[in-house]
């Protein structure tokens, strides 16, 4: 489709047209927003998936942003408006590309307790790069090229546009003369991206040569601007160790010889270790907030960094003594490795390494093969890695789940991807759905804690109802795992009690459930069902829910902390 301007177009058609203009294959969204719009993108082909809840529909726009690099795109009312707004919080902190469109009602309803209605657009402030109201369907043209241009540019984030009417009506009915349609590359992450200069790169390979013990740090913006063999070169070139955060994981295979795993809070004890022995540190498209950073203890302070990242706010912001590489982090890094020379040491160095991590992983190697019952989280953990295809996608929600998924779950195939929640409880599940909408041809798996799973298993029945074939598993284990230490804690010297009551629920057969909606639900039990079980579900291409039941005692790996001062 060109962007040709027709004579004029009524607000509706504009918006719909636009959208197959930008790519966009599937929009999410609460009823009742933009109706007369959901009935033109049919006749474009858009798919039209109605949720059960905003922040539901934010996650989908979200995972279907992150596989598909494409604009996610997400809608509700003007009474889901607050609820849209919260759901915008992961893909925020993430930095996802997605444009959410709300209704409001009309001005002259403004400040005078009108139904349903709230001053609904400071909500957005936290959790977008912009918000812009839309007054009149005149400004589409504008405003909504303007949405996704903001979206995909440097650091991509959602924006919010807050349209007239209840349901956006008014916009849509009114008239867009001229209506030139957006350019097509605005729906998209950059092909294209501002290049780190010369003497950066310079600077930075100076600095390099001068290391003893370098380690490569790596975030979801090199897997943004797929880096992957860049990340690789450079670490087999020069020898040097890569650990990354959550968001990084598959920049390079988990298996790697020269990958020691995820830094920080939610890590293995080898990634903090290394890091913090590191002489130098290179930020890779990782903005080095207080989780892959331990809270800000790993580098060990006063760590000399070089900080390669796209938007050039995030350099230097949590690290004084910061060489500065402002540029697309795959570029930059392929003139880094030209310009450098593996130095004396750093293949001693790198052994070392490479031990650190074979000694932790020989230590937990019985628990991944362990035929206990309840059946251990490592157990799980162990066939998943086993069965995930070459190309599938792992989506993990937060808390124990990410803390499992990213120190026992192997992804050691070069076209696997791993997504995780930035931060938001119960993201997971409805993520999954919009990543295996932006990546219809790809294995999806789910992996979801009972108390996440809660949050959002009506949608159970959209997976249904759209056929999405993601394999959800449920590490079962009737509570809030990751806090039951610190719980009891407070109980200590107290007689009697019920700590029960604080984080634990259930039990619940979410097999069950997942029939009751039409989805196929398997109970596991028995360590020895697993692999097949995966194995078939994955395979049979459709709705498959696997409850796992666990023990909510056992605890996951503990970050590495250093010695005190």
């Amino acid at each position: 489709m060109n962007t040709t301007p027709c004579e004029s177009s009524d607000g509706a058609q504009y918006i719909a047209d636009s959208l197959k203009q930008l790519g966009v294959s599937h929009v999410f969204f609460m009823d009742a927003i933009l109706r007369p719009t959901l009935v033109r993108m049919e006749e474009h082909g858009i798919t039209r998936i109605l949720a059960h809840s905003e922040k539901s529909a934010a996650y989908m726009a979200d995972g279907y942003a992150r596989v598909s690099n494409r604009v996610g795109v997400c809608m509700a009312q003007s009474v889901g408006a607050a609820n849209l707004a919260a759901g915008l919080q992961d893909a925020y902190l993430h930095r996802a590309p997605l444009v959410a469109m709300t209704g409001r009602k009309e001005p002259m309803l403004r400040h005078r307790n009108a139904y349903q209605e709230v001053p609904h657009t400071p909500l957005f402030s936290s959790t977008t790069k912009d918000s812009m109201d839309v007054a009149e369907a005149r400004e589409l043209p504008h405003l909504l090229a303007q949405a996704f241009r903001e979206a995909t540019d440097g650091s991509p984030r959602p924006v919010h546009l807050d349209l007239n009417g209840l349901g956006g009506e008014i916009i849509e009915k009114g008239e867009v003369p001229n209506p030139t349609l957006p350019d097509a590359s605005l729906g998209r992450l950059p092909e294209h991206r501002p290049l780190a200069s010369p003497a950066m790169i310079k600077a930075a390979a100076e600095r390099l040569a001068k290391a003893k013990r370098p380690v490569l740090v790596v975030g979801a913006g090199a897997i943004q601007v797929d880096a992957h063999d860049e990340i690789t070169e450079m670490v087999e070139k020069l020898n040097i160790p890569i650990a990354t955060s959550l968001g990084g994981r598959t920049i390079v295979p988990t298996t790697h010889p020269l990958h020691i795993g995820t830094v920080g809070t939610y890590s293995a004890p080898p990634g903090n270790r290394l890091v913090y022995e590191a002489d130098l540190v290179i930020y890779v498209g990782c903005h080095a907030g207080d989780q892959p950073t331990n809270n800000y203890k790993v580098p060990a302070p006063g760590t000399p960094i070089i900080q390669i990242d796209l938007d050039g706010q995030e350099i230097g912001r949590n690290y004084p003594d910061t060489t500065a590489v402002w540029g697309c982090p795959r570029q930059a890094i392929a003139d880094l490795t030209a310009a450098s020379e593996q130095a004396a040491g750093w293949s001693d160095w790198a052994k070392h390494a490479a031990a650190v991590v074979a000694d932790w992983r020989a230590e937990l190697a019985a628990l991944a093969t362990a035929d206990a019952a309840p059946i251990t989280v490592e157990r799980l953990c162990h066939e998943i890695s086993q069965a995930l295809p070459e190309d599938g996608i792992l989506v993990a929600d937060t808390g124990y789940s990410g803390i499992w998924t990213a120190t026992m779950l192997e992804l050691p195939l070069k076209g696997q991807s791993y997504l995780r929640a930035a931060g938001s409880l119960g993201w997971a599940f409805p993520a999954a759905l919009g990543a295996q909408c932006g990546a219809p041809d790809r294995p999806v798996v789910c992996f979801s804690g009972d108390g996440a799973f809660y949050y959002h298993l009506s949608e159970l029945e959209t997976q249904r109802r759209w056929n999405l074939p993601v394999v959800t598993v449920i590490n079962n284990n009737s509570g809030f795992g990751q806090g039951t230490p610190k719980v009891a804690s407070f109980y200590e010297g107290r007689e009697g009690g019920s700590p029960e009551e604080i984080n634990r629920f259930g039990p619940t057969d979410f097999a069950a459930v997942a029939r009751d909606f039409g989805v196929e639900g398997i109970r596991i039990e028995d360590p020895a069902d697993l692999a097949p079980a995966l194995a078939r579900a994955i395979a049979a291409r459709k709705p498959v829910l696997l409850d796992v039941v666990t023990d909510i005692h056992p605890r996951a790996p503990e970050a590495w902390e250093p010695p005190a001062a």
